[in-house]
């Protein structure tokens, strides 16, 4: 008896190490309903100039982050598959020749789709770009990361969910707002598939759009979501992923993927390995093999933070999407912990929830515990499926509040993690209070490799002084 009152206090204590006990929020939004804007709004509309560059969007073009793809659509005529960049604007010395496609869904016919990878870039630099042609032409910039290395600072943007409601722009506008570099987008983008025939191509422009305000200037890093598969037989459209993929390009082939829905990048100071929840995804499939080597190639002496991105959460108490994640949880849950993944994010479930570090993994059918129990090797969970979308948000929790959830709220928001060094990053999500931007559940997430009492000895010894030494004297305390 005193054993097991022993091991309650323990696993107690546990929980609250790793944050306050668990929260449900209270908060009832009150403003902008789930609708998407009109096709009329003007943030949906078409840039001027016959045949003018429209839904412009950047992504990591390479591993290491030395490279972006740029893509665009002309409505009217191919035109020209240029970039003309440079480090000045309007002074572009290098130009660069993109590819060109579009494709069908059901009777409506794409604008033709641009596609420009541009290598050879420099680190921690701005560069100004120009596409289109003539008084059409139009201009953006964007930033590089810094180089890889284990005490580069960056700060992610995490958006999932969006789609092109009023509540999407509130998101839109306040991640714009909070200084991150680079988003990490856990599906479902344009929720064009809610519509039928044509419309469903005319919504992926309109979402193009929309986010070209953002995604024109820094890279966003995606992954797809059920709203992508649009598997619609009465339309004869049975190819799934169809307009994701002739959209939104990834860089896969850079980390040895064989499919651009599951790939990896490096990022400043952090490792980030995006899933397909909607794949092929247990033993001997191509994304098993792929995740397998993945893992073994990530260097927490180089790339300390490491983050995997996923539609489908796999630690949900939402009556939303309930245990749909249990199928990946159980193929890959051991490879979070042995790696010892910081977080995990994920989308889908049209809420916010955090974990505390907890893990499923000595259960089988024959013995073992058959719940989540707290885990210092495991990663924090976070679902941020919250961007905006109309299908409106998933209010309903499971009572009681499991012990493993931390926080949770229905509402929408963004989130950022800011990272700091190889040790620490700040993480916080924003709720978008009645147009507001509140920041409403914060922490300092310590870095699962450099955290350990080893490691974060070594480091004191070795590398402290160093960076303290090159410090400004007015920063010394």
């Amino acid at each position: 008896m005193l054993l097991r009152l022993f091991f309650l206090l323990s696993l107690f204590l546990t929980f609250i190490d790793n944050g306050s006990a668990g929260i449900t929020s209270a908060f009832i939004r009150t403003q902008f309903p789930s609708v998407d804007i009109p096709l009329e709004n003007e943030v949906l509309s078409v840039p001027n100039g016959y045949n003018a560059p429209q839904q412009v969007h950047i992504t990591q073009g390479d591993y290491d982050g030395e490279a972006v793809i740029i893509s665009w659509v002309t409505a009217d005529e191919p035109g020209s598959s240029e970039v003309r960049y440079g480090l000045s604007e309007g002074k572009y010395d290098v130009t660069v020749e993109g590819t060109l496609n579009n494709y069908t869904f059901y009777k409506y016919e794409s604008g033709y789709i641009h596609q420009c990878l541009v290598t050879g870039l420099q680190y921690d630099t701005k560069y100004y770009y120009e596409i289109g042609k003539g008084d059409s032409a139009r201009k953006f910039w964007f930033e590089t990361p810094p180089k890889v290395d284990p005490d580069a600072s960056y700060k992610f943007g995490i958006i999932g969910d969006l789609g092109q409601t009023y509540n999407s722009l509130s998101t839109l506008q306040h991640y714009m707002a909070s200084g991150a570099k680079s988003v990490l987008f856990v599906g479902d983008l344009s929720y064009a598939d809610r519509y039928q025939y044509n419309d469903v191509g005319v919504r992926w422009d309109t979402f193009g759009r929309l986010v070209e305000q953002s995604t024109a200037y820094q890279p966003w890093i995606w992954s797809a979501g059920n709203h992508e598969i649009e598997y619609f037989p009465s339309m004869g459209e049975v190819v799934p992923f169809r307009s994701f993929l002739s959209r939104y390009p990834t860089p896969y082939r850079a980390s040895k993927s064989s499919n651009p829905l599951w790939y990896a990048i490096r990022r400043a100071s952090a490792h980030i390995i995006v899933l397909s929840s909607y794949s092929p995804f247990v033993k001997y499939t191509p994304q098993w093999h792929w995740l397998k080597q993945e893992f073994k190639k990530v260097n927490r002496e180089k790339t300390p933070w490491l983050i995997v991105l996923m539609h489908v959460p796999i630690y949900n108490s939402n009556e939303a999407h309930f245990m749909e994640g249990e199928s990946m949880r159980s193929a890959y849950e051991r490879w979070f912990v042995k790696y010892k993944v910081d977080v995990i994010f994920a989308g889908h479930v049209h809420a916010y929830e955090r974990s505390y570090r907890i893990s499923n993994i000595h259960y089988n059918v024959s013995g073992g515990d058959a719940y989540p129990v707290p885990d210092k090797a495991a990663p924090i969970y976070i679902t941020v499926g919250d961007g905006g979308n109309s299908e409106g948000l998933a209010s309903r929790f499971r009572d009681p509040q499991p012990e493993y959830s931390a926080f949770r709220e229905a509402s929408y928001g963004h989130s950022t993690l800011d990272i700091k060094n190889r040790t620490h990053a700040i993480y916080h999500w924003n709720r978008n209070d009645d147009g507001n931007n509140i920041t409403t559940d914060s922490f300092t997430l310590h870095n699962q490799y450099w955290g350990s009492g080893l490691r974060r000895r070594k480091l004191n010894k070795n590398h402290l002084n160093s960076v303290i030494s090159e410090r400004p004297s007015t920063t010394r305390f």
